[in-house]
């Protein structure tokens, strides 16, 4: 359980800071589902490809992957 603590502190960051679901809304503007642009955008530079690797990161640990 150790191993989902800095998910939980980057929900609360990103909950503080006014991002959450920022990724959801790009992946809506490419007309794509959130897990569809996180496959592609993964290996994306910059804050776009970070931001990809973490919603895949929470998908994983939601759907138990």
């Amino acid at each position: 359980m150790a191993a989902h603590r800095w998910m939980q502190a980057e929900s609360r960051r990103e909950k503080h800071a006014g991002t959450k679901g920022r990724f959801r809304r790009i992946a809506e503007r490419r007309g794509e589902s959130t897990r569809q642009a996180a496959h592609e955008l993964a290996h994306a530079e910059g804050k776009t490809g970070k931001k990809a690797r973490m919603a895949l990161a929470f998908m994983s640990a939601r759907h138990g992957h």
